[in-house]
């Protein structure tokens, strides 16, 4: 039986923080939810957000597509050898979920989970933006992450529930084991440039609408959008 466990639940909800005419654009006002931290007791997970979490960015973030983010706890102690300046630790990369042995290189696409008495599926990997450098105030910390491939996915809640921290994360059904988010990320990302792949992963049906679009895009007319506005967004000087 495939299983992680679930060593965190983090929330956030919208805050302003900046000063209008800073110099620097890690100091120009910006209004986000990205700073979460560790909740203690159960929270209720519904079909559009994590109880006591809410989006700032309704349009790129949070509903039924996105209701839920985790990220692997493993990474930390990477992301702390390699940044040693910063203490990375549970929400930094402002997800809800932390678990502990699932990856990128272990979650597939699809793949339905169940945690306390939720169900959730894997429905994208996530697509980092500009917000991670600005929070961690590292100018191309979002650009890290994506190469590193230590992004995070995202689910869709089929099975409203509650669910606390410690309980297992177990897998109830795989339908796509060679489709990794590690894979989804590689061709996203365009890491490996094949527009046969794109297709493919465009006609899963449990991929997000967002993600298909790009893809069936690029398996058509070999285009892409530019991941710069993205990655660097109000962080350019």
């Amino acid at each position: 039986m495939i299983s992680g466990t679930l060593l965190a639940i983090c929330t956030g909800t919208p805050t302003d923080y900046g000063t209008e005419g800073a110099e620097h654009p890690f100091d120009r006002p910006w209004r986000t939810s990205f700073f979460k931290f560790p909740v203690t007791g159960p929270r209720w997970l519904s079909r559009t957000n994590v109880e006591g979490d809410a989006q700032a960015d309704t349009r790129a973030h949070g509903g039924p597509e996105k209701a839920v983010l985790a990220y692997s706890a493993n990474h930390y102690p990477v992301w702390n050898q390699e940044i040693p300046n910063v203490d990375f630790d549970h929400g930094a990369f402002a997800e809800n979920l932390d678990i502990a042995g699932l990856s990128e290189a272990s979650v597939c696409l699809g793949d339905t989970w169940r945690i306390g008495d939720a169900v959730i599926q894997v429905n994208q990997a996530r697509m980092p933006c500009w917000k991670i450098s600005r929070r961690w105030r590292i100018q191309d910390l979002s650009r890290q992450v994506q190469k590193a491939g230590r992004t995070g996915w995202y689910h869709r809640v089929l099975q409203e529930g509650e669910i606390e921290a410690g309980m297992q994360v177990t897998l109830l059904e795989r339908p796509h084991p060679q489709w990794t988010i590690a894979r989804c990320n590689e061709v996203m990302h365009e890491l490996k440039r094949d527009r046969e792949q794109a297709a493919e992963l465009a006609s899963l049906p449990e991929l997000a609408d967002s993600w298909r679009n790009v893809l069936e895009k690029r398996a058509a007319t070999g285009q892409n959008p530019d991941p710069e506005t993205r990655l660097v967004g109000t962080n350019r000087g």
